[in-house]
């Protein structure tokens, strides 16, 4: 089944905008900028929409708060008559280092409140996503702390790396669908999985 909207999570606001939890806005805000379309607010989400290898794509970000995410999206997918299958919600993971992306079919939350949210109403588990690795979370810092903090110097050349490819993946998922792979941007690696 073919992808028609892909959501990026994060929390709206400026004090937001560069947290790692946001890396899904950046993204969609990244992908505005290459293809060259506008984002425009309405009350519970940001939306675009381009026209990719033929295809008309819509890209959102829900306006409604990383725990609500799921919201926005039913709110947008039953106004256009999208199934959950043909929405690819881009995420963060700390339990995934920086610099690895893996996409997947579906799956369950992976204790992601922004995701559970977005299957919560959706009310299932096969939404195709892409999780980006933030992590590892430092010894003695709450998940809560680090996710809500900004990425450091250190970080930011990958995080343009991941923004760069990111490009190609979407264009890949638009062209040919969804498949399991595991890409690690550091070594240039990609592994294809069969397993969800």
């Amino acid at each position: 089944m073919s992808i028609k909207l892909i959501v990026g999570l994060g929390n709206p606001g400026r004090a937001h905008i560069y947290d790692r939890h946001n890396i899904g806005f950046m993204i969609i805000d990244y992908m505005a900028n290459k293809f060259k379309f506008k984002m425009f607010n309405h009350r519970d989400f940001s939306i675009g929409r381009k026209k990719i290898l033929g295809k008309e794509i819509h890209f959102l970000k829900p306006l409604t708060y990383m725990n609500l995410s799921g919201l926005a999206v039913k709110q947008y997918i039953e106004k256009k008559e999208i199934l959950p299958q043909e929405v690819l919600v881009i995420t963060d993971d700390f339990n995934i280092n920086l610099g690895i992306i893996r996409v997947r079919q579906r799956g369950s939350s992976g204790g992601h409140n922004g995701l559970g949210s977005v299957i919560e109403w959706l009310k299932t588990e096969y939404i195709p996503r892409v999780r980006i690795g933030i992590g590892p979370i430092p010894d003695g810092v709450k998940p809560e702390d680090f996710v809500l903090d900004k990425f450091s110097r250190n970080e930011l050349p990958v995080v343009t790396k991941i923004k760069e490819k990111m490009v190609t993946i979407l264009r890949n998922i638009i062209k040919n669908g969804v498949e399991n792979i595991t890409i690690d941007i550091t070594k240039e690696e990609v592994k294809k999985e069969t397993k969800d």
